[in-house]
């Protein structure tokens, strides 16, 4: 059975969302209930997967092994709308994750004043760029991978919910806000984000 480590809101949370999607048994792990987390993962994150002994870390790389150990619609098996897929996969945690990152490295890292705040604006700015390129992306389609939602619809379900820890303003359009809705009310999520309480 995995074993999944968490941080309550964190990335680890759309690893749990799509182990529940392929149905898959798992243990959940709060990271700080783990008295030397460093000994899991030697940089501190989450998440990390534990199976059988053998620690998986780095939330696209676990994404991409339970999408290809198990039968899944999250992750097509043609070549080209595959690479396409693993594209937006990408997109969301190789590109919007370390914009949300940043921010809350400038929160965390600088005293409190204008110009934290100016440097936080500006932050949030390039946020809000990336959330401009997944709405023309769905100007034709549901979700940012097609017609059907994806591991990266997800994990920017998980990242949209990070603005909310900054006096920032971060704006995203009409057709992202319903496909985070979607995603939000599918029942994976729901369960997800309940476990983690629970947990916590």
């Amino acid at each position: 059975m995995y074993k999944l480590y968490f941080s309550p809101g964190a990335c680890s949370l759309a690893i749990q969302v799509i182990l529940r999607e392929l149905g898959q048994p798992f243990q959940l792990v709060n990271k700080a209930s783990v008295a030397d987390y460093q000994q899991i993962n030697a940089v501190g994150a989450v998440p990390a997967l534990d199976i059988d002994g053998t620690v998986l870390t780095e939330g696209a790389a676990i994404i991409l092994y339970l999408l290809d150990k198990h039968a899944n619609g999250l992750l097509p098996a043609d070549a080209g709308p595959r690479q396409q897929a693993i594209q937006q996969l990408m997109f969301a945690n190789a590109t919007m994750h370390p914009a949300y990152s940043k921010l809350f490295f400038l929160h965390n890292q600088l005293a409190d004043g204008a110009v934290k705040q100016q440097l936080l604006q500006a932050a949030a700015d390039q946020v809000c760029k990336l959330w401009q390129l997944v709405e023309t992306r769905l100007q034709n389609q549901p979700y940012l991978g097609g017609q059907y939602y994806s591991a990266a619809d997800i994990l920017l379900a998980v990242y949209a919910g990070w603005g909310r820890f900054f006096a920032v303003a971060i704006h995203m359009g009409p057709r992202s806000q319903v496909m985070l809705d979607r995603i939000r009310a599918l029942p994976s999520y729901q369960a997800a984000v309940t476990a983690e309480q629970q947990a916590t």
